[in-house]
């Protein structure tokens, strides 16, 4: 990324070192951030799309495209996509593990799914926990989680009970690392001082929502929490359901089954404060919005990897850019400006 981004946050600065362009290359050690006892790219390949948005043929393309491009950390979710008619949630589990048997490349990849808003699996009660990890781990088609999340706190259940759960997975094998999503500071602070007290297995990654358009609800303690103890930041909604594609602007209708969660932001004064920003630093680099954001979040302090989904191959080459995009002093105080 610049020079300007402080020493606190290397591993992004690191991540931005990797040959990520929309073609197939070469995958550098020195572009990956470590997660942990995990190395993942600078770029998380969202799975919400797959078995939703995305028929399986399609996501088996957009899955090759993404390691062909580099790629190596793929972010599900037990739910995903249970709110869709006709679907029971699993389905991007299925599907994914679906493309690992027949690619045979489960080693080369981090696999990253989340327990606790699956209604079959609501909360993080340990029972719900084993039960749900072993149910991931069938649909995935495999014997272990690279980076086991908390898809949301469940502040009915004490600290050390679903931590004393989520390391007996971590000592059985079935999980190498363990994150949060969807935590207050003060919860995330006391997991945090369980696991150190208590010798269990401890977060190394937390994933909020975050972007360009809404800053708020991570900058501030949460970020300082994340900094203050080395977690590594993987936010999602990175391009605030694809408005930061530019694609949603005033006036203009989208045919996307995501266009109402990014419309919402299209008549805002940030909203569109922000495009203009983009737009602004899309043109002197020549390159898409989407990579822009991308390069923005990824430059943030803490932040390893942004999320991102592609329902077409077409979608990706945006994205796997992510690394190639630095950004100047000026064009980060723009961007900066636009969206505070």
């Amino acid at each position: 990324m610049t020079a300007s981004h402080s020493a606190s946050h290397s591993a992004s600065d690191i991540a931005g070192t990797q040959d990520t362009a929309g073609t197939p290359g070469p995958r550098s050690p020195l572009g990956r951030t470590p997660l942990g006892s995990l190395s993942v790219s600078p770029l998380s390949l969202g799975g919400n799309v797959f078995g939703w948005t995305a028929d399986e043929a399609t996501s088996f393309a957009v899955l090759d495209a993404y390691v062909a491009g580099g790629g190596n950390f793929i972010d599900t979710a037990d739910a995903y996509s249970y709110w869709v008619p006709g679907n029971k949630g699993g389905e991007s589990e299925t599907v994914i593990g679906n493309w690992l048997a027949s690619r045979g490349n489960r080693s080369e990849v981090v696999i990253a799914t989340k327990v606790g808003a699956l209604p079959d699996y609501k909360g993080l009660s340990p029972a719900t926990i084993k039960a749900a990890v072993d149910a991931s781990l069938t649909r995935l088609r495999t014997d272990y989680i690279d980076l086991y999340y908390t898809h949301y706190d469940d502040e009915s259940v004490e600290v050390p009970e679903f931590l004393t759960a989520l390391d007996d997975l971590v000592r059985a094998g079935k999980v190498r690392e363990i994150a949060a999503s969807n935590i207050s500071a003060q919860r995330l602070e006391e997991s945090l001082a369980c696991s150190a007290r208590e010798g269990l297995a401890r977060y190394v990654a937390l994933q909020p929502h975050y972007n360009l358009v809404s800053r708020d609800t991570y900058e501030g303690e949460l970020a300082e929490v994340a900094a203050r103890h080395d977690l590594a930041a993987v936010p999602y909604y990175a391009l605030a359901s694809g408005f930061l594609t530019g694609k949603y602007r005033p006036g203009t209708a989208v045919d996307s089954a995501r266009s109402g969660g990014a419309a919402k932001y299209a008549d805002t004064d940030r909203g569109r404060r922000v495009l203009q920003a983009l737009d602004t630093v899309a043109a002197a680099h020549e390159a898409e919005l989407a990579t822009v954001a991308l390069a923005w979040l990824a430059g943030r302090p803490t932040v390893a990897a942004p999320i991102a989904s592609a329902r077409t191959v077409s979608q990706l080459p945006a994205l796997l850019a992510v690394g190639d995009v630095a950004l100047t002093e000026e064009e980060l105080k723009l961007l900066g400006e636009a969206s505070a």
